[in-house]
């Protein structure tokens, strides 16, 4: 099955309705704005520009993992729109680093566009918690997309909509971030989008392709049965991504149920903002 390929010569919303006999996802993608200034952490930096954006930061207990929360208030609706960021930065020259926290801001950018109320979901162990009891370096690791880490994410996300009066949710993943996305969405019956940019949607292909082979604890999305014809899916790659290239996915995306939107002009850093406001009306029809 060959991707669907987005040229840029005419709206998005016309490209997405000339195949609305298709299921869409998205996938979100790598940004290269770097935090790290001067002697400060990462997890610092991450929450210096997160400050910026005026999100405001808290630490929610997941199940056996703490998880920094960045949220924002919008619209008045009941849908919550989750976002869950990449991998980050789980080696440095051949090793393990002591902090994976994402040195972008590609998602918290993209959430300060978002008119609906959103909240960013920090992964177990990153943003400062590395050091925490429950923390070890398998979980940036072999088990980044493990069911504990999984089930960890869930459990914050539930609290979230109980908190908020939530009743439906939109779960937004870029990169790696998109692979947990996916995993979550067939847990949480509240979901009725999944948005993916530039997510590794199936394990065993990236890692071949990678020569990475530290992912045998995790759990691979193109091994999960189609997700419910109900949860409208957008999984988005770039035609110029060497990190996970769209050819690798498109398999995956049909086996979700749904199909790879391939943006010619872009890759996994670029230029997912320019499309962010037309992705999300399409999402929230």
């Amino acid at each position: 099955m060959r991707p669907m390929v987005y040229n840029g010569f005419f709206p998005l919303k016309m490209f997405l309705c000339r195949r609305c006999f298709f299921r869409k996802s998205l996938a979100i993608g790598f940004f290269a704005v770097f935090l790290g200034t001067g002697c400060s952490t990462v997890a610092e930096d991450f929450a210096r520009q997160a400050k910026l954006l005026n999100l405001e930061r808290e630490v929610m207990r997941g199940s056996n993992f703490q998880h920094v929360v960045y949220r924002k208030s919008g619209n008045s609706s009941a849908t919550l729109h989750v976002y869950i960021d990449g991998d980050g930065t789980p080696w440095i020259a051949g090793r393990p680093t002591d902090d994976p926290t994402p040195r972008n801001a590609l998602l918290l950018k993209l959430m300060s566009l978002d008119p609906a109320s959103s909240a960013y979901v920090g992964r177990p162990c990153y943003h400062g918690m590395h050091s925490t009891d429950a923390c070890a370096s398998r979980f940036w690791l072999s088990h980044r997309y493990g069911e504990a880490v999984v089930v960890s994410l869930a459990e914050v996300i539930k609290h979230l909509l109980r908190s908020g009066r939530y009743r439906r949710i939109a779960l937004i993943g870029h990169s790696g971030g998109g692979t947990l996305a996916v995993l979550l969405a067939s847990r949480l019956p509240e979901t009725v989008a999944v948005v993916t940019v530039a997510a590794n949607l199936d394990l065993s292909a990236w890692a071949a392709y990678t020569e990475n082979d530290d992912l045998n604890a995790s759990l691979n999305p193109a091994e999960l049965p189609a997700l419910d014809p109900s949860i409208k899916q957008y999984h988005f790659a770039g035609g110029k991504d060497d990190i996970v290239p769209p050819a690798l996915m498109v398999n995956a995306a049909k086996q979700l149920g749904s199909n790879l939107i391939v943006i010619d002009d872009y890759d996994h850093v670029c230029c997912w903002e320019r499309l962010w406001a037309n992705i999300l009306d399409d999402v929230g029809e």
